[in-house]
């Protein structure tokens, strides 16, 4: 009876330590492995898409950067209300280009003063680098192309992807000649009227029937410099325009500042084209910061991107009336 006991105490023994050993060896349940999150895309293409719908259809969106912004979406909102359709998304927003030397050549001008007296001093103000030019050729910001194209040198030779934007500037112009009041009329559609607005920072260019033959994000002026709310008057259009600095004329100036004629080029302070109006020294016209448009102020002056001054260039002529509203 006794070894009977002790038989089955052994065995409770041995039970125990059994379940002890096997508890020491069962792995510890493992935690699930934390979900990867998502990689935002490098490029938002439906932004892009959007971007080049609105810049084909004659509505700026102003630097194409893959990002709906406010002048972007004004331009969505404008277009909309025109007729245009919101989801008619091109599926060939991006195309392929291929660098030229030509393109690679330049010249460039990669260390561009700030000081407008030093600026005054160089031959050209042309582009600072090939990216710049490329970026200005296809309405694009440089930051879209290295994203587009993130193993890419940018150098001759290399096939790169870019927004497909219209190879045109504009839209046939009115006819040649002075745009007088009469013509002002609806009994004459070719009339245009080229509007800004400062509370929404942009211009819209109308003919006589009202219809919408361009619209752009613009700068309007400042605190210091504000628009000139009224009615003015195209006096004449100006390509590739020299700049003449007039340190009397701008708050900002360095007092030691002298005048200086800035020579022509895309970065010119007023870009690639001046279009004068009746209101003195005040004009509409290019610059060389075309991400800045609608976002920095300006001396009074309204600024639009350098293919957006370009094409209301060529929509406007001496007697064109500007109108200046709130």
């Amino acid at each position: 009876m006794m070894k009977r006991l002790v038989s089955c105490s052994l065995v409770l023994v041995l039970g125990f330590a059994t379940s002890g050993i096997a508890a020491q060896k069962r792995p510890a349940a493992k935690k699930p492995a934390p979900q990867a999150r998502p990689q935002k895309p490098a490029v938002d293409m439906t932004a892009v898409q959007t971007q080049v719908m609105l810049d084909r259809a004659g509505f700026s969106p102003g630097e194409i950067d893959g990002t709906m912004g406010t002048s972007s979406t004004r331009a969505l909102e404008a277009f909309t209300k025109s007729g245009g359709r919101a989801d008619a998304l091109p599926a060939d927003a991006v195309t392929t280009y291929c660098i030229t030397e030509q393109d690679a050549a330049g010249p460039f001008v990669p260390n561009i003063p700030e000081d407008m007296v030093e600026k005054s001093k160089l031959p050209a103000l042309g582009y600072a680098s090939l990216i710049e030019a490329l970026g200005e050729r296809f309405h694009a910001s440089p930051a879209l192309l290295k994203a587009m194209n993130p193993a890419a040198r940018f150098a001759a030779g290399e096939t790169i992807q870019v927004p497909n934007v219209s190879a045109t500037v504009a839209p046939v112009g009115p006819p040649r000649g002075r745009q007088s009041d009469a013509a002002a009329s609806p009994e004459n559609p070719a009339a245009t009227t080229v509007s800004v607005r400062k509370g929404t920072s942009d211009l819209t260019v109308t003919d006589g029937a009202g219809k919408i033959l361009m619209y752009a994000p613009v700068t309007t002026g400042s605190e210091h410099d504000p628009l000139p709310i009224g009615e003015w008057k195209v006096t004449g259009v100006q390509r590739d325009p020299k700049f003449h600095y007039n340190p009397s004329l701008f708050w900002d100036a360095e007092p030691a500042h002298s005048k200086a004629t800035i020579p022509a080029g895309p970065n010119n302070p007023v870009g690639i084209v001046w279009v004068d109006i009746t209101k003195p020294h005040y004009g509409l016209h290019g610059t060389p910061e075309p991400g800045a448009v609608g976002k920095t102020a300006s001396h009074g002056c309204v600024r639009l991107t350098n293919w957006d001054a370009a094409k209301l260039a060529s929509l406007v002529r001496p007697g064109t009336r500007v109108v200046f509203t709130e």
